[in-house]
């Protein structure tokens, strides 16, 4: 079984070609971030992950979690590896230096986060819910919170978790139930909570829980809901720990995959009250808690980019040592390693065309908020948020269901092998299945996509987009014509989207899903072929390097982005099949 092994050269060129690592550094703030810095924080990162995470990940999705007596125990190495995490300051890179941040762009932090999820998704999950609900506190939190909290949560000796979805209330968060009565300067929590990822674990002394909760006079819907921080200890005014707080670890749930990560059912208050503290004001709660959200939902978007990345390199180091059947080309007549069958280079180039793409993307986002957060013009920060904006969902939903197909891809190779947990690949594809579910399912990205980001403000950023892709590809010298195409069907499908919402959003939304496949497979490829025209013009200095990179392009131009005008027809014409069709015809 081969070991993981961070493509740092690969992200390195990526975050210098389309990140623009270089002008990153020049933004306030973020002048130590010298490409020479940050290549040794990915070679650093790379080490951890192949040295320490990427061992324990098929013992620890074997041995899984257990619960006894109220005690979550995550499995043998676990708890080791996360104490050599946070020892050597991981947990910290992005953050505030005034609470113990390294104050390091998000670009160089989503770049370690992939290593992390690449080499073990289930030990990532924690650092990166930690890492949404330092970024939600930092923004939304009291002083008061912020000077109990912070230091301790990005130095990673605390936790953090979110506590959304009920047994009744899923995506459907009008309908959380849990209460909150307040009681002095303080509120008292009751209710329960599952699907908690690392709501209980043995890693660090104290998790801080954000919870949502109604008041008693609490508007009806979600406009009723506020935001509570319940921590497991309740900690003293001199930071230390004081009485443990009401509330407990219900059971762990049994699942697919990432089953060295414990997701719990949490039980709040059921005897005096959990001591929460409102975060705000009251009744804002979603609103505050999508600031944690939506860094979620990049991060799980990375996921895809990890687990496809570590599905490619298993599959491909199989090929190469796998021998079976005869060369195709008739040349030999001996037994050949199936990397020589054409079928299976087709499968390990898509593998890699894609695996590319929604890494670009990815990474292309995280700069737009660097430079949303940092840039010195506020009409180039206002444009670089409202990028992140439009693509969020993007990343999530695009990012993860490429991992799924590229894990499911890997298993092919792998044939009859593939089927067999002993090779690693199966895991792969069961860690991978849930990304495209948890923080908002992937349809529900699409509706977000189509009505909230383009419908309702006409498609203005995807039209300047797309301007923008339009203006790099006449810049680059090339026809290019298979990206122009892809292009050309985003336009008018997002006029098509714009137009029709107004008018019947049933139809519109029917046509959600393969309209953000579109975005994905047009942003990415305009992407791809950025970073091709990067690779030629340095071709000499890496010829290998540039000889996968034409191949990559070439795959994704003439078996991805050809895709566009079947996508463009379904979210146009065949919107309408999904929306006439009456429940009961289904």
């Amino acid at each position: 079984m081969t070991a993981y092994h961070a493509p740092v050269e690969e992200m390195l060129f990526v975050m210098s070609e389309i990140g623009e690592l270089e002008s990153l550094g020049k933004l306030p703030g973020y002048e130590d971030a010298t490409p020479d810095l940050v290549s040794a924080i990915l070679d650093e990162a790379g080490k951890l992950a192949t040295d320490v995470l990427d061992p324990i990940n098929v013992s620890g999705d074997l041995e899984g979690c257990t619960l006894e007596n109220g005690v979550v125990r995550t499995p043998a190495g676990f708890k080791e590896a996360y104490a050599q995490f946070i020892e050597a300051g991981w947990n910290s890179m992005p953050f505030d230096p005034e609470y113990g941040g390294q104050g390091l762009p998000w670009l160089v932090a989503t770049g370690a986060s992939e290593i992390w999820h690449g080499a073990n998704m289930a030990f990532g999950l924690c650092p990166m819910l930690t890492g949404g609900a330092v970024e939600l506190l930092s923004i939304h939190a009291s002083q008061e919170i912020k000077d109990t909290y912070l230091e301790k949560m990005i130095s990673g000796e605390w936790t953090g978790t979110m506590n959304l979805t009920e047994p009744q209330a899923g995506s459907d968060l009008a309908r959380v139930r849990t209460k909150a009565v307040k009681e002095g300067d303080k509120y008292l929590i009751s209710g329960q909570k599952i699907f908690i990822t690392y709501g209980e674990q043995d890693f660090t002394e104290n998790i801080v829980h954000l919870v949502l909760a109604r008041t008693p006079d609490a508007p009806e819907g979600i406009k009723g809901i506020s935001l509570f921080v319940v921590p497991k200890f309740i900690p003293n005014s001199d930071g230390s720990l004081g009485e443990r707080n009401d509330l407990r670890c219900g059971s762990l749930e049994h699942k697919l995959g990432i089953n060295a990560s414990p997701t719990a059912v949490m039980l709040f208050g059921e005897n005096d009250g959990a001591v929460g503290y409102l975060v705000g004001e009251e009744n804002r709660g979603i609103e505050y808690m999508f600031t944690m959200m939506n860094n979620a939902r990049l991060a799980v978007g990375l996921e895809g980019v990890a687990i496809a990345e570590r599905a490619y390199q298993r599959a491909r180091a199989f090929a190469e040592e796998r021998v079976q059947g005869r060369d195709s080309a008739g040349s030999s007549k001996e037994p050949v390693a199936i990397i020589q069958h054409p079928d299976v280079r087709r499968m390990l180039l898509s593998m890699r065309a894609q695996t590319e793409a929604v890494r670009a993307l990815a990474y292309w986002v995280a700069a737009r908020l660097d430079i949303a957060h940092r840039h010195t013009n506020p009409a180039t920060a206002k444009t670089a948020q409202a990028y992140v904006d439009l693509l969020t969902p993007v990343v999530k939903a695009w990012s993860t269901d490429i991992g799924v197909e590229v894990a499911n891809t890997g298993i092919q190779v792998h044939g009859g092998m593939g089927f067999i947990e002993e090779t690693g690949a199966a895991q792969h594809l069961r860690d991978a299945r849930i990304a495209p579910i948890y923080e908002g399912t992937n349809g529900i990205q699409a509706i977000d996509l189509a009505g909230r980001k383009v419908a309702r403000e006409g498609g203005e950023t995807m039209m300047t987009l797309i301007a923008e892709m339009r203006s790099s590809i006449a810049a680059m010298g090339h026809a290019h014509e298979r990206l122009s195409k892809a292009a050309d069907e985003l336009e008018r499908t997002t006029k098509w989207i714009s137009d029709t919402y107004a008018e019947n959003p049933v139809t519109a939304l029917a046509g959600a899903v393969p309209y953000l496949r579109l975005t994905g497979i047009t942003v990415g490829g305009w992407l791809m072929v950025r970073m091709y025209e990067a690779a030629n013009a340095k071709a000499d200095e890496n010829p290998l390097a540039t000889q996968r990179r034409r191949a990559s392009v070439s795959f994704y131009a003439r078996h991805v982005l050809t895709q566009a005008g079947g996508l463009a027809e379904s979210v146009m014409d065949g919107s309408s099949v999904i929306a006439d069709t009456p429940p009961e015809a289904v």
